[in-house]
């Protein structure tokens, strides 16, 4: 390269001379010889040394390193470049853990992420809940957005703490997953309610919850609304009654697996019954459950999370595959599930006091139980409907949870829907010895110092579950709430409560025929009276006719199938056959208008399909089929 290149190649930037000094680098070569030339060289070779060493002083503090001893800095500008740097690098540091990780398509959020990300539990303690990532067709992309929803939800206030000398609950159980009462019938009966005894209600919504955003498909068409669960609290607190919510976490979860958006969330592929708890999005789903639920009740100190029969646990494939990395210990996946969920709860709301049904951890060792955390997270509520208890059992059960360390213990009864499936009319007799037997083991509860009964819950079944055909509607099972309510209040069915409950309800209770004689005073009466009715005499009227000898011998299918018979021997059961449905007829469009002011459709229509239309679509029929024929004057068969 000769002379005449370097002169122009000496700075190879264009543009502005000061940024030109400031960002280029001399090329190595021969320099000008010209003086002017020269000193131009001087003074900005001056200037780029300075600012190279501005840079390396900077830089070298941004690493941590001592600046160059060639840099002119003092001492306090040193310190002060130091402090800046640190700082920005604090704050960008901070702003990028901060930031909410989103799962990419493909990598949904596990469940161990969501737990660790609600929990904010360490790595060890939530080793039990190490899930597969894989996604589950579009449940895995919602379980995402829910978690992402659920995180701008701050926590509720703390919830005071629970007066430790206030008297045992008495609560009434009203599942609404069947027959679920309207609005106008809970604000009578609640009051009802507190007048018998009860302190309480525990309110099994199912889908009967007004439920949101992307669980809205969970709701009845009937559902109560936001509105309507604020005034459900309020009467309840006029009534002074205590509020507790129930919201199913694991078993009994036919509601909303049922559904074809969660049943990838299964436990059994083909059953509905119980939720897979290492499914991605099983726990996201129950979060935002319980969330809405807590919500809308953001004064009840209590909370219900079901947690009972868990039908099929341990039989999906990923269950499997637990417990085959976990000595079979079912127990302990149960519980890894529910701990998880109850931690969710209290640290959400803390104060929050939650229950859960006790017959799944009947089995489960003690030792799983003291270590997998649960006794300080939640209370059992050890539940029996018989009417005569094993009271050995119910010892044993008490004096476990006991050494497990649970503080509190709850019992559950019932007082109607634990007889039968199909129960129509509730059988006193039993319900009341159910409640005998229990008086029998809260006198007991001095032989455990260390556990306190805290309450009871008297239940009031409505289905057996979410598919299974109504039990006895609520008001056939108010007498013998009364009756329940009463004696638990009295120690016994004595004369005295006797009396009280013929005063409250306008009729007399009778145990051994299993009614309350009498027109009745209380709420829902007439519709008890027309049931009582019904049981008693409809099916029993309609078989005796069709069992009549004329009928069975004259009128058969066989007859009707052909339309032939003898006009003389339908004159024989044609006249009763005419008085039944005159009887009939407008009883039960009177019994409909009844219930028209408690109940919604569909419980109507479901109740009169079960209990009613079988018996009066055969008289309706057998009644036009004897018009069509009587009118052809015993003409031959038809072919």
């Amino acid at each position: 390269m000769g002379a005449s290149s370097l002169k122009k190649g000496i700075w190879r930037c264009e543009g502005d001379q000061d940024k030109q000094r400031s960002f280029c680098s001399p090329l190595r070569g021969e320099m000008e010889q010209d003086s002017v030339r020269e000193a131009q060289e001087k003074e900005h070779s001056e200037r780029l040394v300075s600012s190279r060493l501005a840079w390396a002083t900077g830089a070298a503090l941004f690493f941590g390193k001592e600046p160059c001893a060639e840099s002119m800095l003092s001492t306090r500008l040193v310190t002060l470049l130091r402090v800046v740097v640190f700082t920005l690098v604090v704050a960008v540091v901070f702003k990028l853990v901060s930031r909410p990780r989103l799962a990419l398509p493909g990598n949904e959020l596990s469940l161990a992420s969501s737990i660790r990300f609600w929990n904010k539990k360490s790595e060890k303690e939530q080793e039990p809940w190490k899930q597969d990532a894989r996604p589950v067709g579009g449940v895995a992309q919602e379980v995402k957005e829910q978690v992402e929803s659920l995180a701008k939800v701050e926590k509720l206030q703390t919830l005071p703490p629970l007066d430790p000398n206030a008297p045992p609950l008495k609560v009434v159980h009203l599942d609404l997953k069947g027959a679920a009462p309207k609005m106008k019938y809970l604000e009578q009966i609640f009051p009802l309610f507190s007048s018998l005894g009860a302190t309480g209600v525990l309110l099994e919504y199912e889908d009967m919850f007004p439920y949101e955003g992307d669980l809205q498909l969970l709701r009845s068409p009937y559902a109560y609304s936001a509105e309507d669960i604020k005034t459900i609290r309020n009467l309840a607190k006029l009534s002074n009654l205590q509020v507790i919510p129930l919201v199913q976490v694991f078993g009994h979860l036919e509601f909303v697996l049922k559904h074809e958006k969660y049943t990838e969330l299964r436990e059994v592929e083909a059953y509905p019954n119980s939720l897979n708890p290492h499914a991605p999005g099983a726990q996201a789903l129950i979060q935002a459950m319980v969330i809405q639920v807590m919500d809308q009740h953001p004064d009840s100190p209590w909370l219900h999370i079901g947690a009972d029969e868990v039908f099929g646990l341990g039989e999906s494939q990923d269950s499997k595959n637990w417990l085959n990395n976990n000595v079979g210990d079912v127990g302990k996946m149960f519980l890894n599930h529910v701990v998880a969920v109850a931690r969710f709860i209290v640290e959400r709301r803390p104060g929050i006091h939650l229950l859960m049904w006790d017959d799944m951890m009947r089995q489960i060792s003690a030792s799983s139980l003291k270590e997998s955390g649960l006794p300080s997270l939640a209370s059992p509520v050890i539940w029996f409907y018989a009417a005569e208890l094993n009271l050995k059992k119910i010892d044993q059960l008490i004096s476990k949870y006991q050494e497990v360390g649970f503080k509190d213990v709850w019992f559950a009864s019932a007082f109607k829907g634990a007889s039968c499936i199909y129960q129509r009319v509730t059988p006193l007799s039993k319900h009341l010895t159910n409640h005998l037997s229990w008086l029998k083991v809260m006198k007991s509860m001095s032989k455990y110092p260390s556990i306190s009964f805290r309450g009871i819950v008297l239940t009031g079944w409505q289905r057996y579950d979410h598919f299974a055909v109504l039990c006895e509607l609520l008001p056939v099972g108010i007498p013998s709430l009364a009756v329940c309510l009463k004696t638990l209040e009295h120690g016994a069915f004595s004369g005295k409560a006797q009396m009280e409950i013929q005063n409250l309800l306008g009729c007399s209770i009778k145990i051994e025929e299993g009614i309350c004689k009498g027109s009745g005073a209380f709420s829902g009466s007439e519709v008890y009276n027309m049931v009582l009715k019904i049981d008693k005499e409809l099916q029993k009227q309609t078989e005796e006719l069709m069992n009549d000898k004329r009928v069975r011998g004259s009128f058969t299918n066989y007859h009707r199938k052909y339309n032939f018979a003898n006009p003389r021997d339908l004159a024989f059961f044609t006249n009763k056959l005419e008085k039944l449905l005159v009887h009939w007829e407008p009883f039960l469009q009177n019994f409909r208008t009844q219930m028209e002011t408690m109940f919604f459709p569909d419980t109507i229509e479901e109740w009169m399909d079960e209990n009613v239309n079988e018996h009066m679509d055969k008289l309706r029929k057998m009644a036009a089929d004897a018009d069509q024929i009587g009118k052809l004057k015993g003409r031959p068969k038809s072919q």
